[in-house]
C-alpha cells in the first residue's frame, strides 16, 4: 500500500521433539533450534516494526541450572540484533568446549550435556515473536515473550502473541477481583496475568491430589507430567473478546498456541518426528523446514494446539467457536505474497476489477496504460493484466465471428496486448525526524519518482492499481501530482481492497475514524445535502447505549454511511484526494465487497469494510471511536 499501515505481530514457536543431542549428531551444531527460529522470524519481519524477542526453556536440567533464557530487542534491525549477540555467545562457548576437550578429553563439542549445562539457548523449546505495538512506548519492557516468573517449574510461564483484546477494563477488573494487583491496564498484562492465575489453581489442584502420595522433590515432576493445560485454557480464555493467536511456554516445557474463536489472527502449523513448529505465516514454515504446502494445518479457530512435555502433540477446542471471521485484510497486504494461495487470492481480486476499470476508460485500451504501486500491489496489478487479455480474447473471437476483417485490421487485433509501464517507484525514505508539517510534506512529495516520456499527452489515460487506500494522503501529496507531471487525459486510481470505513480492534493500527479518506467522503456528502443531522442522531444511539452497556450489540455508525451508494462514497473520495492544480480527470475505482469476498472465500473477517464485526467488542469499539470523533478526542477506543 502507498501509505503506512501498521502491521500486526508475528510469533514462531519450534518444539525439538527428541533430545537434544540428536540434532547435535545430525546437524553437527548445537544452534540447529536457533538457526531455524532465526530464518522463521526473518521471513516475518514484515509484521514487525517496533521490536522483537525470542526466549528458551530447557527441559530436563538439574537444579540450580538456568533453565529459561530470553533476550529482547527494540533495535532497528531487532532480529539481527538478538540472534548476532546469541551467536557471539556461541562463538565463545565453542572455543570454550574446545579448551575443554584439549584440557579434559572430553568431547565437550559434541556433547549435548555440556551445551546445555553451560549455554542459554540451548534448550528444546524456541519462541520468537516480533511486535508491532498498539499501545505503549517502543520500549524493551513492551516488548515480548513477557515473563512471569516461579520457583516451581510448572508456574513459570513465558508469553507472546498477536493479538487485541476489546475488553481489557473487564479483564483488568477480574483480575482485581481475584486478589491481584496488575502493574499496568493493557491486554498483554492482563491475559497472561490471567493465564498464570489459572496455571497456578491447575498447580494447586494437581498439588492437591499428589501430595500424600509423592514426597519433594519427585513431587514437583508429577505435577508437571499431570499439569492440564487445556483445562488452563478453558478457564482463563472465557472472557476474552478479540482476535489472538497466544503462544504460552511453561517452565517444564509444555507449551500451547491457542486461537480466537472466530479464527481472526492466524495460526499454522506443521510437525513431523522431529519438530512441531507453528508460525503466523505457512511462508515462513514452508521456507524454513522445506515442507510441502499440504502438510501445513492451520489451528482450528477456539482450538488450542497443545504440546506436553514429552513432546506429544493435540489440538482440543477451549472455548466454544463462533462463526468464523478470519482476517481478509492479511489476504490483501500483510502476509507474504510467496504464499500460493495469498498470491492466486491477490491476483483474482485485481481480475475482478475489470468491468469497472474498462467502463472508467470506457474501453479505449488502446490509449490506456497500466501500472502499479506499491510492490505489494504487484500481484492484484498481474490478475489485472490477466483479467484483460480474457477480456480482449473474446473480444477478438467476437469480431472474427461477426464479420469480415481487413488484413490490416486482423493484425491490430491479433497483436494487441495492454500497455504496461512502470510509472511510479519509490526513490527515497521519508525521515522521520523531520518535525515541521510543511517539511514532512514537502519530502513525502519527493518520496516517489516517474517514468517520462511514455504517455501520450492529453490522449492516453493511466491506470494504477494499489492494494488499498485508507487515509488518501499518498494520494494527495505525492502520486496523482506525479502522474499529472506526464499530462495524461485521465488518472484511474484502482484500489483492490473496497472503501475501509471502521476501525480495527483485533491487532492492525486503524482505530481513528476520521483517519479513513471513505468516512471523511460520507461525512462530506452529509454536509452537501443537508443531513447533518445523522451525525447527532448516531452520536446519541452511541452514548446512551455506551452509557446503558449495550454499546456491544449494534454498529451504530453504519447509518453514516447507508444513504449514499458505494460509487457516490468514492466519487467523493476522488474530490477530497485530488491537488487542486490537478489538470487530468481522476476516478477511484474501490474493489466491491462481493467481490472480495469471492477472492478470498475462507477469510471473510471483512469488518473494516462493511462494519460487521465478528465479536460483539468491536461494536463496542466502533461506537465508541464514533462517540471519541464527534468530542474531538484523538485517542484510540480499546
Amino acid at each position: 500500500m502507498s501509505e503506512s499501515i501498521k502491521h500486526e505481530c508475528g510469533i514462531a514457536l519450534i518444539r525439538m521433539r527428541k533430545p537434544f543431542q540428536h540434532y547435535l549428531d545430525k546437524y553437527d551444531t548445537p544452534m540447529y533450534g536457533l538457526n531455524k527460529l532465526y530464518l522463521m522470524m526473518e521471513k516475518q519481519v514484515n509484521r514487525g516494526q517496533d521490536g522483537a524477542g525470542i526466549a528458551n526453556i530447557k527441559i530436563d536440567v538439574k537444579p540450580g541450572s538456568r533453565y529459561i533464557s530470553r533476550y529482547r530487542s527494540v533495535e532497528p534491525q531487532a532480529v539481527a540484533d538478538i540472534f548476532g549477540k546469541i551467536n557471539k555467545k556461541f562463538k565463545k562457548a565453542q572455543k570454550l568446549a574446545k579448551e575443554t576437550k584439549r584440557d579434559t578429553g572430553i568431547d565437550a563439542v559434541h556433547d549435548a550435556t555440556w551445551w546445555q549445562e553451560n549455554v542459554a539457548f540451548t534448550g528444546e523449546v524456541l519462541l520468537g515473536h516480533l511486535r508491532y505495538g498498539t499501545h505503549g512506548q517502543n520500549e524493551i519492557e513492551n516488548c515480548h515473550p513477557m515473563l512471569r516468573q516461579n520457583n516451581w517449574r510448572s508456574r513459570n510461564l513465558v508469553m507472546a502473541g498477536n493479538f487485541n483484546m476489546t475488553n481489557v477494563d473487564d479483564l483488568f477488573d477480574k483480575l482485581v477481583s481475584l486478589g491481584q494487583h496488575p502493574k499496568e491496564k493493557v491486554d498483554t498484562v492482563t491475559v497472561m496475568e490471567k493465564i498464570g492465575h489459572f496455571l497456578d489453581e491447575e498447580n494447586q489442584r494437581q498439588f492437591g491430589k499428589f501430595k500424600d502420595k509423592y514426597e519433594n522433590p519427585e513431587l514437583s515432576d508429577v505435577l508437571a507430567a499431570n499439569i492440564d493445560l487445556k483445562r488452563v485454557l478453558e478457564r482463563s480464555c472465557k472472557d476474552f473478546d478479540g482476535g489472538y493467536a497466544m503462544v504460552g511456554m511453561t517452565g517444564y516445557g509444555a507449551s500451547f498456541v491457542a486461537r480466537d474463536p472466530a479464527g481472526i489472527r492466524p495460526a499454522y502449523y506443521y510437525m513431523d518426528d522431529e519438530v512441531v513448529v507453528v508460525a503466523s505465516e505457512k511462508q515462513a514454515i514452508k521456507t524454513s523446514f522445506n515442507c510441502a504446502y499440504d502438510q501445513i494445518k492451520e489451528i482450528t479457530p477456539g482450538h488450542a494446539l497443545i504440546i506436553e512435555m514429552d513432546a506429544s502433540v493435540s489440538e482440543v477446542p477451549f472455548i466454544d467457536r463462533i462463526e468464523q471471521k478470519s482476517c481478509s485484510f492479511e489476504r490483501i497486504y500483510f502476509s507474504r505474497g510467496s504464499d500460493p494461495d495469498i498470491y492466486r487470492e491477490r491476483k483474482k481480486l485485481g481480475r475482478l476489477l475489470i468491468p469497472q476499470i474498462l467502463d472508467e476508460v470506457k474501453n479505449d485500451l488502446k490509449h490506456t496504460v497500466f501500472s502499479y504501486i506499491p510492490n505489494t500491489a504487484e500481484s492484484a496489478f498481474l490478475g489485472m493484466i490477466d483479467g484483460l487479455e480474457d477480456h480482449l480474447a473474446k473480444e477478438r473471437k467476437k469480431a472474427i465471428m461477426e464479420g469480415v476483417l481487413f488484413e490490416e485490421q486482423l493484425e491490430e487485433l491479433l497483436t494487441f496486448r495492454p500497455r504496461v509501464e512502470k510509472l511510479i517507484s519509490k526513490d527515497v525514505k521519508v525521515r522521520t525526524f523531520i518535525a515541521s508539517d510543511a517539511m514532512r510534506d514537502d519530502m513525502v512529495s519527493h518520496v516517489y519518482d516517474t517514468t517520462y516520456e511514455v504517455i501520450e499527452k492529453g490522449v492516453d489515460s493511466v491506470v494504477l492499481i494499489d492494494d488499498s487506500i485508507v487515509r488518501g494522503t499518498t494520494l494527495e501529496k505525492s502520486i496523482l501530482s506525479l502522474l499529472d507531471k506526464l499530462s495524461p487525459k485521465k488518472i484511474v486510481i484502482v484500489s483492490s481492497a473496497p472503501q475501509i470505513r471502521y476501525p480495527d480492534c483485533y491487532g492492525i493500527d486503524m482505530s481513528k475514524m476520521k483517519e479513513f479518506v471513505a468516512f471523511r467522503a460520507a461525512l462530506a456528502l452529509l454536509k452537501e445535502r443537508g443531513m447533518e443531522d445523522v451525525l447527532d442522531e448516531v452520536n446519541l444511539k452511541c452514548l446512551l447505549a455506551l452509557e446503558n452497556g449495550t454499546a456491544s450489540s449494534e454498529n451504530f455508525v453504519k447509518a453514516i454511511y447507508a444513504p449514499f451508494t458505494d460509487e457516490e462514497i468514492s466519487n467523493k473520495i476522488a474530490e477530497i484526494v485530488k491537488p487542486k492544480n490537478l489538470q487530468a480527470e481522476l476516478s477511484i475505482v474501490y474493489q466491491t465487497v462481493p467481490n472480495l469476498n469471492l477472492a478470498c472465500p475462507n477469510h471473510l473477517g471483512d469488518w473494516y469494510f462493511t462494519g460487521n464485526f465478528p465479536t460483539p467488542g468491536g461494536n463496542q469499539v466502533v461506537n465508541k471511536s464514533f462517540v471519541n470523533f464527534m468530542k474531538g478526542i484523538e485517542v484510540r477506543a480499546y
